[in-house]
Formats: structure tokens, sequence, C-alpha cells
């Protein structure tokens, strides 16, 4: 590092943020808040938009289209990042993210307006599929464009705490589409909110879009990117350099592996996953689950401009890989606590009432089910899929060679046999397990909340507080992510080399922990064995990264530019 940057990063902590600094941030995080909006705002209404565009069709059809529209959401982000990535390092930050928004913004609009199957048949899912796909093209291009913009306007010695704000606006998306989803069903009522009423959200999104747009239209393009075009050094072919030659490659798998992958596991765990827990496995109510990952989101988001701050003055690998290995360590401890908290009755089931699989295990499947659509109709499938939605923990034990003609069963303690095959088996389970011990729906012991700011008594506070850590251990790793990426890659393949490990690890491999989790529930039988899977992960990040990723808290990165240089150990 030179003494020049040294004097000149020291200079630059201490000054206030310009109007110019702000106005970037501003119109840099509106994207990502809009990102995010949507998001939120497909996955809230994604039973009434099957209702529109999928229900009418038969099953197999309807299954291919609820996939692909699945898959655009994730899968086809990393394209859009190589191919906005490539444009941005080529033509510029600003008008290269200035596209993306308005791609991004019309396709959400346009699905507001957009008919349903009733009114154009077919057309409408495959219109619908089309609209996700050019969403999830943008959005891979949003993110990087946003972060790189930033960090390239940031002062020497801040860009953490600058980027940081970026980070910040997933809660913000979050608040805003559930703030807009109840105002407008309060305003038209249920039936008239399923009729139409749902296409509200997405047409309102155009006047975040005109914002949006307005002030990335008045913003100048990137210091870095402009000195670059200035002196001719930018790259020619983004995509052929970044990725066709190892030693710019290379740092773009170490990225992946050594940040983004366990940054995406962490990420989707403290904050879906631990919102899928609450509702599906300890059995918590659908409002009472949102206010308490809503107070949780509100106070914890501040962590993430706290850590940005923080990775400027101490580094960022020791917080991102630090909020990673915390993470493996306490994540057992802490969703165990919530189950005991949030269902008292049915943590004591789980821990002091034995129930078994009996079954052949060949037959049995992982039954790893990412969009919902896929049918597991052997008994043992039938059997554990039974149990995992009753959050029953239990054992699978071989049936004898004699046995196996009596099909799979489920033993609760020492009582009778229940046969997956008979058509009451659901019934039958349902009262055994009740007779056995474990609570019926009506639990009075489960947490419920009766408004928003009840909050102070010990379910709910001792709740928030447990989920407040999980999402400062988000907060650890995602809010240094955006400088940590940015200058681990040089000026003229920035856009394009950051881009693709941040949406592969946040799109693959933090998209699937859900489904993959669950799957690892019902094959085990142990509602927390699925922890193990962002908990590998994590520690693998952790290793990798704390072997290959270089420090870059420091780094000028204009100095490598003008250097020549690509690879900074």
């Amino acid at each position: 590092m030179s003494t020049a940057y040294s004097t000149a990063a020291a200079a630059d902590r201490h000054r206030p943020m310009s109007r110019e600094e702000r106005k970037v941030i501003l119109g840099s995080s509106l994207g990502t808040v809009f990102e995010w909006y949507d998001f939120y705002l497909y996955g809230s209404l994604a039973g009434l938009i099957g209702t529109h565009f999928f229900s009418q069709y038969p099953e197999g059809t309807r299954n291919i289209f609820a996939l692909l529209t699945f898959a655009a959401g994730f899968l086809v982000r990393p394209f859009g990042a190589l191919v906005f990535g490539r444009i941005g390092d080529l033509v510029g930050r600003k008008y290269t993210f200035l596209v993306t928004i308005l791609i991004m913004g019309a396709s959400t609009f346009i699905v507001g307006l957009l008919p349903g199957s009733d009114t154009i048949g077919i057309l409408a899912p495959i219109l619908l599929i089309v609209l996700r796909c050019l969403q999830g093209l943008a959005l891979g291009g949003e993110y990087g464009g946003a972060a790189t913009y930033v960090a390239e306007h940031a002062p020497n010695g801040r860009r953490g705490f600058y980027t940081s704000f970026i980070q910040i606006t997933a809660t913000a998306g979050l608040f805003l589409s559930l703030l807009v989803i109840l105002g407008v069903r309060t305003w038209t009522g249920e039936a008239d909110f399923a009729a139409w009423g749902w296409r509200i959200p997405f047409l309102l999104s155009v006047v975040l879009l005109g914002i949006s747009v307005w002030i990335r239209s008045t913003l100048n393009e990137s210091p870095a990117f402009q000195k670059m075009k200035e002196e001719g050094t930018h790259s020619k072919a983004p995509l052929s350099e970044a990725f066709g030659q190892w030693k710019n490659a290379k740092w773009a798998i170490l990225a992946l592996l050594g940040l983004t992958m366990g940054q995406a596991v962490v990420w989707y765990t403290g904050q879906f996953y631990a919102l899928f827990f609450l509702g599906s496995i300890a059995k918590v109510d659908g409002p009472t689950t949102n206010l308490l990952i809503a107070w949780s989101l509100l106070l914890g988001s501040g962590f993430f401009v706290f850590f940005g701050w923080l990775s400027d003055k101490i580094g960022r690998k020791p917080i991102i890989l630090g909020g990673c290995l915390l993470a493996a360590l306490t994540y057992f401890p802490l969703f165990k606590l919530l189950t005991a908290e949030a269902n008292p009755a049915l943590h004591q089931a789980q821990q002091t009432i034995p129930v078994t699989v009996l079954t052949d295990p060949s037959t049995c499947s992982f039954q790893f089910n990412p969009v919902g659509t896929a049918r597991f109709t052997q008994p043992c499938d039938i059997a554990k899929a039974a149990l995992a939605r009753a959050s029953v923990k239990y054992s699978v034990e071989a049936l004898p060679n004699n046995g196996a003609a009596a099909g799979t069963a489920v033993r609760i303690k020492d009582g009778a046999p229940i046969i997956a095959t008979d058509p009451t088996f659901q019934q039958q389970l349902t009262a055994a397990l009740t007779a056995a011990g474990y609570p019926a729906a009506s639990n009075p012991t489960v947490v419920k909340m009766s408004g928003p700011f009840d909050i102070f008594r010990e379910q709910p506070a001792v709740l928030i507080g447990v989920l407040t850590i999980l999402v400062i251990y988000v907060t650890m790793v995602y809010g240094p992510i955006a400088a940590a990426l940015v200058e681990l890659f040089p000026t003229r393949i920035r856009y394009t080399s950051m881009s693709l490990p941040y949406h592969i690890g946040n799109g693959w491999f933090g998209g699937l922990l859900p489904a993959t989790s669950l799957a690892m529930v019902a094959q085990t039988g142990d509602t927390y064995y699925g922890l193990w899977y962002p908990i590998v992960i994590a520690l693998a990040t952790v290793v990798i990264g704390a072997i290959f990723i270089p420090e870059t808290k420091d780094r000028d990165i204009f100095e490598a530019e003008e250097s020549g240089t690509n690879v900074r150990a």
C-alpha cells in the first residue's frame, strides 16, 4: 500500500459524506429495494398467482409451469450476471444498471396487467415465465452494478461503510412489500383481493421505478470506470478475460467458495429458513411468525451498516468468516431454543416420545422437492412425509425379511403399528400421536401474539432475541460482502467477475437451502438435521476463505489498474 494512499485514506475516513455520495447510495440502493420488493411480493402472492395462471391445466402441465417460474427466480440470475456484467465493463456502470432497473421494473409492472389463463389460455403462464426470466436476468446485473458503482464512488478507507447501505435494502424491500399487501388487502377486502386486488402491489411498483430511474439518470459515471476509459485501459472482452484466463478465473471460484457460498447459507438460514422453521416445524401461526421475524429484522438491520463500518477498520475477512463460524457453532442450540420457547409441548414430546418407522429402507426416497411439484408415492415416503409435516422426531427400523409383506408402518411408543397404506392412515396417525402426548393443533402452549407490540412477555421476547441473533449473523456476513467482492477484482473486469460468484452463491446455494434442509429432515426424522446443510457449507467457507482469500480493506482499487496487476496476494 502506497504512502499517498495511506495519507488519502486517513483524510477521507474523517470527512462527512457529500451530497453527491448520498445521492449515489440512494439511487443504487433503490434498485435493490425494488429487487427485494418484487422477491417478497411474488413469494407472498404465489398462491393467488398460481390460481390465476396455472390451476386450470392438467397436473403435469401445471408442474412444468411451476418449475419454470421458480427456476427463473434463482437459476437465471447468474446468466444475467454474465450478460450485464459484460455490458457494465464495456459500456459503463451507470447506463448498465439503468437498463437493468428498467427491465426489472417493467416486468414487475406488466405482471399486474397480465390477463389470466381463463382469458388468454396457455399464453398467460408462458408470458408470466418470460417476465420472470427477464426479471431474473435483470436482477443478475442489478446487484453487481449497484455494489460496483457505490464502491467506486466511495472515498478511500470507507468502502465497507458506503456499500453496507445496499445490503440493508433487503429488509426495506420486505417491509415495503408487507405494508403494501396489508394496505391493499385491508382496502379491497379478502374476496376482491383474491379476484383482482393482488395485482395492485405489482402496479404500484411503477412509482418506485419512476423515482429510481429519475435519480439514476442524474448520476455521473463512476470515477474509477471513467478514469479507466480515458486512459484506454478498459477490457475489450470482459468475459474471456474474467473467466477464460486462469489468473482471473481462479479468483471468481475462490470468491464463491471462500466468501459468497457461506454468506448465502447464513443469510438464508437467518431470515428465510427461520421463517419456515417457525411456521412449518414449530407450528406458530402465520401472523405471529411474521411479527417475530419483522421485529428481529427491525432490531438487527442496523448492524449491516455497523459491520460495514467495522470492516473498514479491522478487515472484511474476520467479520465475514467470523459470522460464518459463529453461525455454524450455534445454530443447533439456537434453533432448539426456538422450538422450546415457541412450542414447549411439542419440544417436550420430541424429547420423550419414541416414534419408529418400520420399513424396507431401500424403498425410501430422498424427498428433495424445491417447487412442491414432485409426488412421492412409496409407503415409506408417505409415512415419513406425514411425520415430518407433524414435526415428529422419529427413527427408521428395517423390517425383517418375513415382515416385509406387511408394508411400511409407524409405531408410536409400544403401540400397535399403523400401516401407511391404510386409507385412514393419516387419521389414525394423528389420533395416536395426540394420545401419546404430541400436542393437538389447538395447543395452548404455542406462542401467539395479539398484536405488533405484544412483545413484553417471556415467549415473544425470548424468540425475538434469538431471531435477532440470527439476523446479526446475517449482517456480519452480508454487510461487508459487497466491498470484499469489489476489492477482489480489477476495475476492467470487476462488474463481470463479482456478479457471477455472488449470484451463484445466493441464487443456488442459498435459494435451494429450504428445500434441501426439509428433505434432510424427512430423510432422518430429526427436525434439526437440515441445519447441517448451512453448517457444513459455512465451515467450508471459513476454511477456504481463511487460507486463500486475501484481506482487501486497504487495497487501492485505482492503483491496481495503474500497475496492470490483476491478482493481489
